[in-house]
């Protein structure tokens, strides 16, 4: 969380994932101004989870458009505004307005 600051992540929201999913603990949604920006803010947190002792893969770094950050048991999702705006993670883990998941939405 103090890396996305650090490199001007907007609206970040951080949602407690343990005991709903397995694909991870924690998952943080973030957005950059522009696609240089959600690449540098991935790298930028890539090499700083790797200097703590931590393993991270990166996806979707060539459109940066939306850009996933794996650090393992935490997830990382960082996005331009309109890419966010249309998937609205958020919504598909029914996170309330103060970013507190609450149980999945049943389709």
């Amino acid at each position: 969380m103090k890396s996305l600051d650090d490199d001007q992540a907007q609206d970040v929201v951080s949602i407690p994932l343990e005991g709903k999913s397995n694909i991870a603990d924690h998952m943080v949604i973030a957005e950059g101004r522009s696609t240089r920006q959600v690449a540098s803010i991935a790298q930028k947190l890539s090499e700083r989870i790797k200097q703590s002792g931590g393993t991270a893969r990166i996806e979707g770094l060539a459109n940066a458009d939306w850009v996933l950050v794996d650090a393992g048991d935490v997830i990382i999702h960082l996005f331009r505004p309109e890419v966010r705006s249309f998937y609205n993670l958020e919504r598909m883990w029914a996170v309330d307005e103060e970013g507190d998941a609450a149980d999945a939405v049943e389709a």
